[in-house]
This record gives C-alpha cells, sequence and structure tokens, in this order.
C-alpha cells in the first residue's frame, strides 16, 4: 500500500514538474509569429505588443485578467506593425469585430506605426511609457499612461493634447516604473484598473 501511494506520488510531482515552464495562454500561431498566444475568447479583441525582450509569456498576468474581463487576448512575440496588423485580421476573420493595441516600452513605437499607417484595424490604442509623434494617428480613442517619475511623463501629457480625436486620456501612476513595469510593480493593479476601465468604455 505504502509502495502505491509513493508511485503515486511521483507521478503526481512529475506532472507538476511538466507543468512548469509551459508557455502561458494557450497557441495562436500567425504566419509572420509562429510564437504568438492566446487568451480567453470574449467578443472584443485585444493585441498585446512586446517590452524589449520578453516573449507573449511576460503578459500572462495582464492576459488572464483580462480575458477574464470578456476580451480574446492575444500577445505577439514580434512586436512589428505589420505583426500587429496579421494579429488583428486574424481576430476579425474569427469574428471578433472590433480589437484594441495595448503596448509598453519601446513595443509602441509599432503601435504608433500601426496607428499611422492603418488606422482603420484599431478600435482604440492604449500606449505605456511612450515616446513619438502623434499627429499622423487615426481618430480612434487613446489612453496615455506613464509613472509620475518617469521621463516619458512629459511625453504622455503631450501626446495626449496633440493626438487627434476626442477621446484622448491621460493616466500618471504613482511612482517611477517605466514599461510594463508600471503594470507589474507598485502600482500595477491601480494602472491596470484604469486601463481595464478605458477597455470597458469603449467596448
Amino acid at each position: 500500500m505504502r509502495g502505491l501511494a509513493l508511485a503515486a506520488l511521483a507521478v503526481l510531482t512529475a506532472l507538476a514538474l511538466a507543468g512548469c515552464g509551459a508557455p502561458a495562454g494557450s497557441a495562436y500561431p500567425l504566419q509572420a509569429d509562429p510564437d504568438a498566444r492566446r487568451w480567453g475568447d470574449g467578443p472584443y479583441g485585444l493585441v498585446l505588443l512586446p517590452d524589449g525582450d520578453a516573449g507573449p509569456a511576460a503578459w500572462d498576468e495582464q492576459a488572464r485578467t483580462l480575458a477574464g474581463e470578456g476580451m480574446t487576448v492575444v500577445a505577439v512575440a514580434d512586436g512589428s506593425a505589420s505583426v500587429a496588423a496579421e494579429a488583428i485580421n486574424a481576430l476579425r476573420a474569427a469574428g471578433v469585430a472590433r480589437v484594441a493595441v495595448l503596448a509598453a516600452g519601446n513595443g509602441t513605437d509599432a503601435a504608433l506605426q500601426l496607428g499611422a499607417e492603418r488606422p482603420e484595424l484599431v478600435d482604440q490604442l492604449i500606449l505605456v511609457s511612450a515616446h513619438g509623434d502623434v499627429e499622423d494617428l487615426g481618430v480612434f480613442p487613446k489612453l496615455f499612461v506613464a509613472s509620475e517619475g518617469e521621463a516619458a511623463a512629459a511625453d504622455a501629457e503631450r501626446m495626449a493634447d496633440a493626438a487627434p480625436g476626442d477621446w484622448n486620456a491621460l493616466y500618471l501612476a504613482p511612482g517611477s516604473d517605466s514599461g510594463r513595469t508600471i503594470l507589474t510593480g507598485e502600482a500595477g493593479d491601480e494602472a491596470m484598473e484604469a486601463i481595464q476601465q478605458r477597455l470597458e468604455e469603449r467596448r
């Protein structure tokens, strides 16, 4: 009997260890990005662009939260504007009519490019710690997020004022985190609440 119990324990341990390090979300391969991941199956879409070298799994906590709010969330590994467009079109082909884009840090460069070159694809844009020009963006709603203590705070204020359209907003989180760290640091819960509220208002 003791031998059976030990064997069962060994099997359970092996299964638990096998799950460690498993990629978050489910595979959502795109033609130009076989490593993209997906969470949820809600009627509103959200594409997450990477910050630096962080892969799609780095978004897992935020993606699970947003998928739980009734969204289909796709995180791409290749943060280019063309891959973001492919992800949006894949969601549309699957019946998700409207898709927002959330980008952080250097991932915001591709989001800005997409919003300028393909504004018809973007339902709304959320940029965390962005730098750049916004005059050529479409008139879709935009939320600019930064922390109060980072250099990008001034850019976020400028961009919120200069962006085309009437539904642009600014959220400054407490602290001095930057990029996706704003969503995972001490002010992460508050910042995510601001993003969730914005997404809910639009959809």
